[in-house]
């Protein structure tokens, strides 16, 4: 795995499949933001040993917006840098940056909401979850 970006804390690389792409030999939209909940949780699960399982720290997701600058298709390699830009009482926004050999491709922000696990409780943001994940800083 590559370094992320500067600014950028972290950073996991996914190959894209054959039935990823669609009828314009494209990465299908619905994908990226699968892609996303995958590095998020490669992320929590490296700074913060999340399981998914059995832990303290439950979110919904509450809104996510994706701009694209380019595209990817089959076989290429897309680096996704992602990184806190804000932190709420009880929400958090999270950001992706996706590029294929440095050309960009996408950008996302998911807006999360904290809630009691095992419920839609919301409940104010984990200290361990801010204490362990740095804000990211504008490239």
């Amino acid at each position: 795995m590559a370094e992320p970006a500067p600014g950028w804390p972290f950073r996991d690389s996914i190959r894209v499949r054959y039935q990823e792409v669609d009828m314009q030999q494209v990465v299908f939209n619905g994908h990226y933001l699968g892609w996303c909940d995958v590095v998020c949780a490669r992320w929590f699960e490296e700074a913060l040993g999340w399981t998914g399982t059995d832990d303290d720290i439950d979110w919904m997701v509450v809104r996510a917006t994706i701009d694209w600058q380019g595209s990817a298709t089959y076989g290429d390699v897309v680096d996704i840098d992602c990184g806190v830009g804000r932190w709420g009482t009880t929400s958090f926004d999270l950001r992706y940056q996706g590029t294929v050999c440095e050309r960009p491709v996408f950008t996302a922000t998911v807006t999360s909401v904290c809630v009691r696990s095992g419920t839609k409780e919301k409940v104010v943001v984990p200290e361990r979850l801010q204490h362990r994940l740095a804000l990211v800083r504008d490239p």
